[in-house]
Formats: C-alpha cells, sequence, structure tokens
C-alpha cells in the first residue's frame, strides 16, 4: 500500500512515520510539508513534496500540486495544522479549514478511495455535566461538534467537521476516516509543545534542579491524552481495516489535579479559580510571555471527557502508554529541549547535526589540560570580540525568527524558516567556542541586543494598522548586513584556529552556510523589492 501525509513532520506525522515504517503491508510512503525535514529516520525513505497547501498558494494551484503527489496513493492521512500565530485569525482559517477542503478536494480528484482527518477533541461542543462533576460520565463519538466558542482552535476544529460532513455527502464512494485524539504528548516534541504553549520565558529546564513544591491548577481541569505513537497505531489500524467513521482515541486514565500533580511536582496541588487562571492567562498572552491564549483553557474545562472504546471495538486498538506516563515523557523532552531534524519539531539548543556535540575543539588548550587561550593571544580582546558577535547573534536571531513568523502567509515563509533555523544554530556554535575557551559571554550585552531588536519593531513604515510593503524589504536588508557581519567573524576565526586550538573545518563550513543564508536573503529581497515601493503589487502574495 502506499500512503500520502500531508503534514508529515510535525508531532502527529513523525509518530505515523515511525508507524508506517515499522508496517509491512506499506510499500510506499508520500510525506507533504511545506517546509521538508532533514532525511534522516523517520524522514528517510519517504517521497517528499513541499507543497503549501493554503498558506500563500491559491486554491488551483495547491489542489493541482496535492493531486499530482497524491497519484496512485491508496490513503491520504490529512494531518497539517497550524497552531500560532494565534492573532492571525484569518491565517489560522485559511490554512486550517480551507487547507483541509482543498486537501479533501485533491482526493477526489486523484482517485485516492481513503482520506483519513486528523480532527480532535477540541471539536466537541461543551459538556455542562463538566462543571462540579467529580467524576464527568463518557461521551461516545455521537457528541455534537460545535466546538467551544472562546477558543480559536476548537472553533476552527469545528468547522472543520463541516467540511468533512459536505465532503462524505459528496462522495460517498471514498472512504473517510477521522481520528479525535486528545492532548498528544512524547518526548521528541517536547521543543514544538514548550515553544508553542509555553514560550521561551517559562523555565522549563530549571525543573532540572527540582520540581516545585506545589501545583496551581484551576478547579475541574481534567484532561485526557494519547502517546503519539499510540495515536499512530491508531491511524494505521483504520487504515490497514479500511474503516470510516469517527474514533476517540485516547489514554484510559484521565489527568485530574492529582495525576498532574504527581508528574509535574511533588504530588501536592492547589485549585484555583477558573476565572483567576483565566485572567492570569489572557495577562500573560497580551503580554507577550506566553504564547497560548485563554481559549486552550477553555476549552481544556468545558469539552467532554471521551469515550474510546468504538476504537477498540472496530480498530482493535488499545492505548500501550497512560496519560500520565505519556505526559511524563513530554515533560522529560521539554526539561531536556528534545527534538527531531525536522522544522516543526527542531531541538531547543545546539543543532547536533551541523554541530557535534564534541564542540569545536581540535585536542588542544583546555581540552588537552592547558591553558584555555594561548599566552600570545589577549584574552580580554578576545572575550569582548567573541562576545560582541555573540550580541549581534543575538539580535539576528530574533529578527529573523520575527521575519519568518510575519511572513508564514508569503511564498518566502520556508526561506526564511530554513535561515532562521540556521542562524539559531550558528549562534549556539559561537557559544559554545567562547566556553571552549573558557571566555565570559558578557550576557549583559545580549540581553542589550535582545531589547533594542525589540524596540526596532516598532519603528515606524507609515503603515500603523496594517503590514507595509516596504518592511519585509529594509527586513531583508538588514539581514543581510547582519549575515555578512557574522562571515567576518568566522572568517576570523579560521584564520586563527589553529593557534586557539580549534577546528579550522568547523570554520569553513560556517563560512559555506553563510553564503548559504546571503544568497537565500537575495532571494527573499528579491521578491521584496518588486512589490515594495508600488500599491498594485500585493506584497504577500504571487
Amino acid at each position: 500500500m502506499k500512503i500520502a501525509i500531508v503534514g508529515a513532520t510535525g508531532n502527529h506525522g513523525t509518530a505515523l512515520l515511525r508507524a508506517l515504517h515499522d508496517t509491512p503491508e506499506i510499500t510506499g510512503i508520500v510525506g507533504i510539508a511545506r517546509r521538508l525535514p532533514e532525511e534522516e529516520p523517520p524522514y528517510a525513505g519517504v517521497e517528499w513534496h513541499s507543497i503549501d497547501i493554503a498558506g500563500a498558494t491559491p486554491e488551483e494551484e495547491a489542489v493541482a500540486a496535492l493531486s499530482a503527489a497524491f497519484a496512485g496513493a491508496d490513503a491520504v492521512v490529512h494531518l497539517a495544522w497550524l497552531i500560532q500565530p494565534n492573532e492571525r485569525r484569518e491565517l489560522l482559517r485559511r490554512v486550517n479549514v480551507e487547507g483541509t477542503a482543498r486537501v479533501a478536494r485533491a482526493v477526489a480528484q486523484a482517485g485516492v478511495p481513503h482520506l483519513l482527518v486528523a480532527s480532535s477533541v477540541g471539536a466537541y461542543s461543551p459538556d455542562a455535566a463538566r462543571s462540579g462533576a467529580a467524576e464527568p460520565p463518557l461521551r461516545d463519538e455521537s457528541w455534537a461538534t460545535g466546538g467551544v466558542e472562546s477558543s480559536h482552535y476548537s472553533v476552527d476544529k469545528a468547522a472543520q467537521e463541516e467540511v468533512l460532513d459536505a465532503f462524505a455527502a459528496a462522495h460517498p464512494d471514498i472512504l473517510l476516516t477521522r481520528l479525535r485524539p486528545g492532548l498528544t504528548f512524547q518526548a521528541d516534541a517536547g521543543s514544538e509543545i514548550h515553544g508553542y504553549f509555553l514560550g521561551p520565558l517559562v523555565p522549563v529546564r530549571a525543573l532540572r534542579a527540582g520540581r516545585p513544591p506545589i501545583l496551581p491548577v484551576p478547579k475541574g481541569i481534567r484532561l485526557q491524552a494519547v502517546h503519539a505513537d499510540d495515536l499512530a497505531r491508531a491511524y494505521v489500524a483504520a487504515i490497514l481495516r479500511k474503516v470510516g467513521g469517527a474514533f476517540n482515541i485516547c489514554a484510559d486514565d484521565v489527568l485530574g489535579p492529582q495525576e498532574l500533580a504527581d508528574v509535574i511536582d511533588h504530588g501536592r496541588f492547589v485549585e484555583l479559580s477558573p476565572a483567576l487562571v483565566r485572567a492570569g492567562l489572557l495577562a500573560a498572552h497580551k503580554a507577550g510571555t506566553v504564547p497560548a491564549d485563554a481559549g486552550w483553557l477553555d476549552m481544556g474545562l468545558e469539552v467532554p471527557l471521551m469515550d474510546n472504546s468504538r476504537a477498540a471495538a472496530e480498530l482493535g486498538w488499545r492505548p500501550t502508554v497512560s496519560a500520565a506516563d505519556a505526559l511524563s515523557e513530554l515533560l522529560d523532552g521539554m526539561i531536556a529541549g528534545r527534538g527531531l531534524p525536522s522544522p516543526p519539531l527542531r531541538p531547543r539548543d545546539k543543532d547536533e547535526r551541523l554541530h557535534p556535540a564534541t564542540g569545536a575543539r581540535t585536542g588542544h588548550g583546555a581540552a588537552a589540560g592547558g591553558e584555555t587561550v594561548p599566552e600570545h593571544y589577549t584574552k580580554d580582546l578576545l572575550e569582548l570580540y567573541l562576545s560582541d558577535h555573540l550580541t549581534g547573534a543575538t539580535a539576528g536571531v530574533n529578527r529573523i525568527e520575527k521575519m519568518a513568523a510575519d511572513y508564514i502567509d508569503t511564498p518566502m515563509f520556508a526561506e526564511l524558516s530554513g535561515v532562521a533555523a540556521e542562524i539559531r544554530s550558528d549562534r549556539e556554535l559561537l557559544r559554545t567556542v567562547i566556553a571552549d575557551l573558557g571566555l565570559a559571554r558578557k550576557p549583559y550585552r545580549q540581553a542589550v541586543a535582545w531589547v533594542g531588536e525589540r524596540v526596532a519593531r516598532l519603528k515606524s513604515d507609515g503603515r500603523v494598522l496594517e503590514r507595509s510593503p516596504m518592511t519585509m524589504l529594509l527586513e531583508a536588508e538588514l539581514m543581510r548586513s547582519a549575515v555578512n557581519g557574522k562571515l567576518g567573524g568566522w572568517e576570523t576565526l579560521r584564520e586563527h584556529a589553529e593557534g586557539l586550538g580549534l577546528d579550522p573545518q568547523v570554520f569553513e563550513d560556517l563560512i559555506d552556510s553563510s553564503h548559504r543564508q546571503l544568497r537565500t536573503l537575495e532571494k527573499v529581497h528579491a521578491y521584496a523589492r518588486e512589490r515594495a515601493l508600488r500599491d498594485n503589487r500585493d506584497t504577500f502574495w504571487d
């Protein structure tokens, strides 16, 4: 069987790839994503296509590309879903709801007999029985899918269900399967989930040193979860058995206050008013300190608890990992900054694929027991030089990541996202070099750069309530200057690598990488300059 996966690089898709690779009946896998992964397990052995389903591609073009990629497939699994940015509601709706309609249309056009779609517990309407009940009843798949009004995720999942209802009515010959999982956890999604919901200012790494003495939780919280690998097995079972319909997919245990406290701290918790927690989350989100908005809390408190017995009866599926164990694994992954070589799942810190964990040393200097900085170098000058480059790298990372986020709805997103990942990785390598040489990083200078870059975002470009067509042009020019500056730093370190006991090849590779980044930024600049100075061209679409 040949299976195509739309959204094959995220949390769900990665687990499904692992499961399909382990299934003898599967003879071919097609992976579709806007940004492609490194071809390492589980992403190796896959026929990859870079297709934007709705973010910045007109409908006919997207459907044609999808139809071509689906040719000869026995089933298509649609997993793609855009979580952020919360404030870009039109974009989220277009990618998530209209994108689902486009995928379904392409399935019909390509003659694929089976479509499987990732729905969610979030599609369900609120359950009044949740309020005040110590053990709320479990609901089956017949519960209404009207969503939770205050949650954009839930509203769009409900709208997706409507798209699927219409597709099923129009194409009764195509088998349609909807899986409605609970929260989906795995260690390798640690960095992704941390970034989507908690953000860099929430210090999960501090949990390495110890757990909080008591866990504050909103009163009435009850969560259902499933391990990503268990969810993947449910998809495979539905594919092999050719079973249609909707299926609740969750572990058997429910995560209430006690269960959450047992995993996250020492088993002690205090229940807080949901209104108080909501107000705090709303304030934190508006301040930009937490990515998740209050709608996620509302959904967690209002959706029904699911009965997973239909999956057991019709798919032969049972969870093998409890919700508590899946949460514990995720927490460990978040603390460690776990990830995989795909754009959504990139590890939080160093990119070990580009810069091996052994560091930049050659075996000389401190690594061999001698002085960290050789005597013929002036330590203060070297420390100041590298610290200043680290300061510039910090500002560059912040700016390029903001650019990628701002232009997610343009054809340049994939290029900007790739450069952002490389520049962040380069900064981590520079930190490693500074540490290898026993030098101080002067963090106050990086803090000033962080603040300065954010103040620079407030600059006027002649537009207040909408994006200016000139902004991408100016930012591309600033980033080209920044990368050229970084290139000079790598060239200097290559010149002195032998004398400092560093590996010259590391810096040769970084110089090559910087030239690639400049070529990509030139492509972005060319796209922007064609559109920036005229009002008769749309900057954000082809």
